[in-house]
């Protein structure tokens, strides 16, 4: 006992307080342990017990048998308890436990000791043994015949947050979640309860979605009982998202037609610990309306589920400042039926300031979009425009380091979180945030080893660890020079050369090697596409007079290539392959025809073949041209097309979807301090339709329906009422100016245009309409060469948002 009584000192001098160090001690064999419980009460035990022997068996082909009593010393042993039953344990166990600091509810302590080949799992309580025997798998290296641990595993460890867990819904919508059938999510649920999930959000039948699927194995009814019994069997809360989908909620009529729903979805679930209403998206009400309308909803909740209690969340799209002062003037009551706030998307306010305007009793709990790429609570900083068409809204995006940055920055406002995900695309990003929300000192290549550990096998433990990261770096920065592509791919397909059958046909390993194709084959025809529209553009600018049509249909030709000699195809048919695979094995919905997707819900592969290059604006702009009958007037379009951009001698040109206009646009606060840009400008896409809210894809069209430049689908823009500054300097002073502004973008917003001096540009006025103004700018705002311009919004407004601008000197 030496060497563990010399380990045990060493850890506490270093503060091992918090989660697992990682070893290279030699590891023991626990293919021949028994396992001893001295947990007797099935309440306390629940699963737990099961849990390890089943997850061991999978891997291992061992089914470790449970003893009755304690193996005599030297047996190999697997030993779980919780703290209550400590005092049955031999000597030299408990003092081995009594060297580790000590924990609290929902921790557990897992030691490893090697000259006694015993794995101990000590639970503070229920849970706790649950999430011990959570870690131990994770820490487990099992194959066939084998069950190895590393000898020097010590740690103690309780969960910094009390709400830890992510929202599983059964609708429509979800790219994969009405395709699960009850053993599916009785298995997932587990997987997220092993790496420290507590609870489980589930949904009602009826939100903004259709009532059914071609998908769904089960009635959503009947779907949303058998979830809730799985958490009760786990010991894991239940948490339900339901928003306010009626058309009144004032009439006597109404409130009882929807109060009999609440009564049929509340008495089919056995457990349900909390009810979660949005204050919007959807069924945005006035606050009055709101409260007296849950006080309702709390009395049908609390006949089913006496303990349950309401939150809410100040989600609203186009919020005021009476809607806030009313909302908070209800939360601070702290009716008995309600439970606290929910900060998630579409609340305008940041988490901090919620913090200042409710009550300190009052908790708040995180609702994280994890899931979603752009228009989004945290979209991706900064991505590429490529990326936005292809992988859209809601591709495979395991964003490890962005998701731990942005739990990080927010964390210590709120009592832990729930995640908004639509299925499992985003799956990579549940266990990072679980570990962030057990403990945000986690370093994420830890979640991640443990991911590819427990998932894919030991043999892959740091392979697919780094090939995950590898993915989100394939999204930084710019697609054309991003080298790591290439890097990535090669790593991928390395581990699919050497893997088996059964790594193979895994849909962890098969979500990131589709990714790493997908990636691969996007910048491959980023690449030629780029280049075939400059020679298109070479042959243009070379046209003679007399040769305008000539030159049009050589010009056609080349950009026709993209799709008629297309590149890398059988990159194409490996990302198709593995998404038919992925939708036999987990119901992934990666398209709309053959998987039954959702547009813009998941079918990233249906954008595969979108062109990356401005052919569909050229070739439009070009079957006009060529309608024109004078050659003279087909010469000048064809030079307004080439010269779209140019401000002329002395002019500037940006475009602020651009990375090298980024710098005039003006931000005190870093994305690391403002992932959700509350307070900071972000990137938008989408070029805005009139007379649409929202588009499922980032395509070159817009307005009424025309054809737009590539440009247009990018923008900057600031959320709510939160200025956008875009500043310029080194102008001349003694010149005059003309400003011409493209607005384009989803938000088509009432903005009003002044300048740092006071001047105004144009007073508010409706964007959305059409793309391009001018405006003359005054004098006085250039006198000493150095003007910033500010957009400000109407209350209510989603938003400022500004694409190109050409200052031309006049």
């Amino acid at each position: 006992m030496r060497k563990f009584s010399v380990l045990l000192l060493f850890l506490l001098i270093h503060g091992f307080d918090l989660l697992a160090m990682r070893t290279y001690a030699n590891p023991i064999d626990l293919a021949r342990a028994q396992i001893y419980c001295l947990v007797k009460d099935k309440k306390v035990l629940l699963r737990s017990l099961e849990i390890l022997q089943q997850e061991v068996e999978k891997r291992s082909q061992i089914r470790l048998p449970v003893a009755k009593k304690m193996p005599a010393s030297g047996q190999p042993l697997i030993c779980l308890t919780t703290e209550n039953e400590l005092a049955t344990l031999p000597e030299s166990f408990q003092k081995a436990l009594d060297g580790l600091p000590a924990i609290a509810h929902e921790g557990y302590k897992l030691l490893i000791l090697s000259d006694a080949k015993t794995a101990l799992v000590v639970g503070k309580d229920a849970r706790g043994l649950l999430y011990g025997v959570g870690r131990l798998l994770r820490k487990l290296e099992m194959t066939p015949g084998k069950i190895l641990i590393s000898g020097a595993t010590a740690m103690a460890t309780s969960p910094r947050y009390p709400i830890r867990g992510h929202q599983l819904g059964y609708r429509p919508k979800t790219n994969a979640y009405d395709a699960f059938s009850v053993v599916q999510f009785d298995q997932y649920i587990r997987d997220l309860a092993l790496f420290g999930a507590n609870s489980i959000e589930i949904m009602p039948p009826r939100t903004d979605d259709d009532f059914t699927s071609r998908h769904m194995k089960l009635p959503a009814i009947k779907m949303i009982g058998e979830q809730s019994r799985i958490c009760r069997e786990y010991g894991l809360d239940v948490w339900m998202w339901y928003p306010n989908m009626g058309l009144d909620y004032v009439h006597p009529d109404s409130i009882q037609q929807e109060l009999k729903e609440r009564h049929a979805v509340f008495a089919a679930i056995p457990k349900l610990d909390a009810l979660f209403v949005p204050g919007g998206d959807p069924g945005e009400l006035e606050p009055d309306v709101l409260f007296a309308w849950l006080e309702k909803e709390a009395a049908v909740l609390n006949k089913y589920h006496p303990k349950a209690k309401i939150w809410v969340s100040p989600q609203v799209f186009r919020p005021t400042q009476a809607w806030f002062d009313a909302f908070y003037k209800h939360v601070n009551r702290e009716y008995p039926w309600f439970g606290g706030v929910v900060f998630g998307p579409w609340v305008k306010m940041s988490v901090q300031e919620i913090r200042k305007v409710v009550k300190p009793s009052i908790p708040i709990r995180h609702y994280p979009d994890i899931t979603h790429n752009y228009s989004s609570q945290y979209p991706v900083p900064h991505w590429d425009l490529a990326w936005a068409m292809t992988c859209g809204r809601e591709s495979i995006n395991p964003r490890p380091h962005d998701e731990k940055a942005i739990h990080n920055a927010l964390d210590e406002f709120g009592a832990g979180s729930i995640s908004y995900s639509e299925g499992t695309n985003d799956d990579v990003n549940k266990f990072v945030w679980s570990d962030q929300d057990w403990d945000p000192e986690t370093p994420v290549i830890e979640t991640l080893r443990d991911y590819a550990r427990l998932f894919i096998g030991p043999d892959y433990c740091e392979t697919v660890a780094q090939g995950l990261l590898s993915l989100e770096e394939n999204w930084r920065g710019n697609l054309l020079t991003n080298q790591a592509i290439s890097q990535t791919l090669t790593h991928w397909q390395s581990l699919e050369k050497q893997a088996p059958l059964n790594v193979l046909q895994n849909p962890r390993f098969q979500m990131g090697l589709i990714r790493a194709y997908y990636d691969a084959y996007t910048k491959r025809r980023l690449l030629y596409e780029t280049e075939l529209e400059q020679q298109a553009r070479d042959v243009l600018i070379s046209t003679k007079t007399g040769g305008s049509l000539q030159a049009i249909i050589q010009a056609r030709a080349i950009l026709e290539k993209a799709w008629k000699a297309p590149v890398l195809a059988e990159y194409r048919t490996k990302c198709f392959a593995l998404a038919d695979s992925l939708f036999s094995s987990i119901g992934a919905q990666l398209t709309v025809e053959k998987h039954g997707a959702m547009s813009g819900r998941g079918n990233f592969v249906d954008n595969i073949d979108i062109p990356l290059n401005d052919s569909p604006w050229l070739l439009d702009q070009l079957t006009q041209i060529e309608r024109l009958t004078e050659e003279n007037d087909r010469l000048l379009k064809i030079n307004e097309l080439l010269h779209r951009t140019d401000p002329g001698p002395g002019g500037f040109y940006d475009h602020f979807g651009a990375p090298e206009s980024w710098h005039r646009v003006v931000s005190h606060t870093s994305w690391e301090v403002d992932p959700g840009s509350l307070k900071s400008p972000r990137i938008g896409f989408g070029v805005g339709l009139v007379g649409v809210e929202w588009v499922d894809e980032i395509k070159a069209t817009g307005f009424k329906g025309q054809i737009t430049p590539r440009a247009w689908m990018k923008q900057v823009k600031t959320l709510y009422d939160q200025p956008l500054k875009i500043a310029y300097d080194e102008l001349d002073p003694t010149a005059a100016y003309k400003l011409r502004i493209s607005y384009t973008g989803r938000f088509r917003s009432r903005m009003k245009l002044t300048t740092d001096d006071g001047s105004l540009i144009h007073d508010f006025m409706q964007t959305g309409e059409q793309p391009t103004y001018e405006f003359e700018v005054p004098q006085a705002a250039l006198s000493d060469g150095n003007v910033t311009f500010i957009w400000t919004c109407g209350e209510g407004e989603l938003g400022s948002q500004v694409t190109e601008i050409w200052l031309i000197r006049k």
